[in-house]
């Protein structure tokens, strides 16, 4: 059986590896399939295929898109895109906007909070300059020593109610389906036990997908706990949605999510690739 991860990212995003390393990587721990998702990017693709083809690993192009729904930051997957496509590029071109916009503030509600040069440290860490994300943020406060790694830089600065964060209104969901449609792709929603809302919240937001032609929900990923996998088979079972896999891997180390590990999907879900 070949093994799938379909949830990564490079240093085109916030990712610590190039993507012809990812790749290498993805290869030396077994990953038959991968997709690269960076966020609101495509750039790392070409590379990431090149060394897929040297490997004999099959590249899938993806990207992860940031939406607004209920009031909070949701993510949507796309596999299978058109990275040409003129209008995905238009909208991943104006989040990347949104993330540069969203970084200016993130930096003066930490210089308020004590805390000076996050900006400039930030950037510090984003190979590409054309997109900054509060990994990057995150990244700048362990090297300071503000806190002991990435996950307790989320919880302590950058999430509601804390000193780092931000609220910004990204795309809406039935935008980034669109988005990915449009450039021949499949649309997933990414790592749903993520998301601090409710069941009855989180099901109107499964059903919204559905009904907008979303295809798929991730069911193992590397942020779901052991028994949030059969819940979410459960619900993609429920919702006629076919189920993904993705480590959502960033960094060796970093959150204990490890290319193409603990990935298989129950056996009676329908998974995303099935007639690929």
């Amino acid at each position: 059986m070949p093994v799938f991860d379909l949830h990564c990212h490079s240093t085109a995003s916030d990712g610590v590896l190039p993507p012809e390393l990812l790749v290498a990587r993805a290869h030396e721990q077994g990953v038959d399939v991968l997709a690269l998702t960076d966020h609101d990017e495509t750039s790392g693709l070409a590379a990431a295929a090149e060394r897929a083809r040297e490997l004999g690993i099959e590249l899938v192009n993806g990207v992860e898109i940031s939406i607004t729904w209920g009031g909070q930051t949701v993510h949507i997957v796309g596999l299978r895109v058109d990275t040409r496509h003129p209008g995905l590029l238009g909208g991943l071109a104006a989040n990347r906007q949104g993330r540069a916009d969203r970084a200016l503030l993130m930096a003066e509600a930490l210089a308020g909070a004590g805390i000076d040069g996050a900006l400039e440290g930030a950037y510090r860490f984003a190979s590409n300059k054309g997109l900054i994300g509060r990994t990057h943020f995150a990244r700048f406060l362990v090297e300071e020593g503000h806190v002991k790694d990435v996950k307790t830089v989320f919880k302590k600065y950058l999430v509601k109610g804390k000193p780092g964060f931000v609220h910004h209104e990204w795309a809406s969901l039935q935008q980034a389906v669109e988005w990915i449609h449009a450039a021949g792709g499949l649309a997933v929603l990414a790592h749903p036990g993520r998301y601090s809302m409710g069941k009855e919240k989180l099901r109107l937001l499964m059903a919204e997908f559905r009904d907008l032609g979303g295809e798929a929900i991730e069911v193992a990923t590397g942020s779901h706990t052991p028994d949030q996998v059969p819940l979410f088979a459960a619900y993609a079972r429920e919702y006629g949605l076919l189920a993904s896999v993705g480590s959502d891997f960033h960094a060796p180390g970093e959150g204990g999510r490890e290319l193409g590990r603990r990935l298989e999907l129950p056996a009676d879900c329908r998974p995303v690739w099935h007639n690929w």
